[in-house]
């Protein structure tokens, strides 16, 4: 196990990643773990931080973290070493504390515990599913995948852009989870780029017709949705449910 773990995280240069989505994870957990027990108003949990009545929120926390672990990280010359490994581990743990409040920053009002505040949630999944990726040796675009000195520039270019094309594509057709796993998986992008876009996205209110809108509505109902509502039960059970019904 020790070999394995030398040989594939520690000479691939992925120890800091590692490390970084473990505190991630574990911070996320714990932190969301903490804001229920306080919305439960539990008697023995430690309650919010509010120094002379105004409350802290823990977004204010990771940007500290995240400074403090990404500026040591810059100057840590090592990245094998266990001062960078901690300090991955503290960035991680502050960007978790930023994103678990993405929806507070994002709408500037506190909507934690709204409809609104489900965005965090599922930032913070897409963060988890991409670092994922990348830990497993996958690269955004196929940047650094190329293999040997034959290969023409033109050629890596053009593969790049079109990787990228593709991509924001199915972005722009509403499928994020699509676009964002398809800079690494480039398939992935492809097929999205290919289907139909969601109803509500730009790339359907710009380009389809009354038909081809009612095509993707019932496509989208048929298909998206169960994933949509099994999705939101998943983050409903990790995070809790949003005070507000939703629309």
């Amino acid at each position: 196990m020790g070999a394995w773990f030398t040989r594939e995280i520690v000479d691939t240069g992925r120890l800091r990643l590692l490390v970084f989505l473990l505190a991630f994870i574990a911070a996320f957990l714990f932190i969301r773990f903490s804001v229920r027990m306080i919305r439960a108003q539990v008697s023995w949990w430690p309650g919010n931080v509010t120094p002379g009545g105004h409350h802290i929120h823990h977004v204010v926390f990771g940007l500290v973290f995240m400074c403090v672990g990404g500026i040591g990280g810059l100057l840590a010359e090592d990245g094998t070493s266990v001062a960078a490994a901690l300090l991955a581990g503290l960035f991680g743990v502050g960007t978790a504390l930023v994103l678990d409040e993405f929806a507070l920053v994002l709408h500037l009002k506190d909507v934690y515990w709204t409809q609104q505040g489900q965005l965090s949630v599922e930032v913070v999944f897409i963060a988890i599913a991409l670092c994922g990726l990348a830990l497993l040796g996958l690269r955004p675009l196929g940047i650094g995948d190329e293999r040997g000195e034959d290969e023409a520039a033109w050629a890596v270019a053009l593969t790049l852009l079109f990787n990228l094309s593709v991509t924001l594509i199915a972005l722009a057709k509403g499928k994020v989870w699509t676009g964002l796993v398809g800079l690494f998986v480039g398939v992935v992008a492809i097929v999205g780029a290919v289907r139909l876009a969601r109803p509500g996205s730009p790339w359907a209110r710009r380009r389809y017709g009354d038909r081809k809108l009612e095509r993707a509505a019932s496509r989208d109902a048929r298909l998206r949705r169960p994933v949509q509502r099994a999705a939101t039960g998943l983050a409903d059970l990790v995070a809790g449910r949003p005070s507000d019904p939703p629309s």
